[in-house]
């Protein structure tokens, strides 16, 4: 599999049908997903990792599996993608932490990757991050990362979707430790 990015305690990979056993405990947990439009089954897991690998091939990108260093255990996934926020395609840093890895700045610390990566190897102009507006330590991580607040509009999947952005000139003037 292949190493996309390294941080201090994590490394980046594309995922594949191996890590479903992994990627099944992070997105079939309840109290991770609660606020996501749907509830993830073995099969919703299979078609995620599938997705993610087309999306490698036809994009160069996707949600990558999340690893620590130390164990080489895959603890979620992290990546971009191409959204649909309100009507436009839009360019998307996603990530979901296993509940037992979560509050160690994991997310926090693969996001900030993945930022740097697209906003190194791509020609956006913006990178977004949107969730239910009810998910609290999504949104505080992405603006942890620089985002900030963008709008929030109503949805039919989240009942109300909450977007932070962060354009590539307050990525540049960002501290890069």
């Amino acid at each position: 599999m292949k190493k996309i990015l390294e941080t201090e305690r994590l490394f980046l990979r594309e995922m594949s049908e191996k890590d479903f056993d992994a990627l099944y405990k992070v997105l079939a947990d309840a109290e991770i997903m609660k606020h996501y439009p749907y509830s993830f089954d073995e099969n919703k897991v299979r078609e995620w990792i599938e997705r993610n690998m087309n999306r490698y091939r036809e994009n160069g990108f996707g949600l990558w599996a999340v690893c620590l260093k130390e164990t080489k255990e895959m603890i979620g996934d992290c990546g971009l993608t191409l959204q649909n926020i309100e009507g436009k395609m839009l360019p998307e840093i996603g990530y979901h932490i296993r509940r037992d890895c979560q509050r160690n700045g994991y997310a926090k610390e693969a996001a900030k990757a993945v930022m740097d990566w697209a906003f190194t190897n791509t020609d956006y102009p913006a990178l977004y991050s949107y969730c239910k507006y009810t998910n609290e330590p999504s949104y505080k991580t992405a603006e942890s990362l620089g985002m900030k607040f963008d709008r929030e509009y109503p949805d039919e999947a989240n009942e109300k979707t909450h977007v932070s952005v962060i354009h590539r000139e307050e990525w540049t003037t960002l501290d890069k430790k």
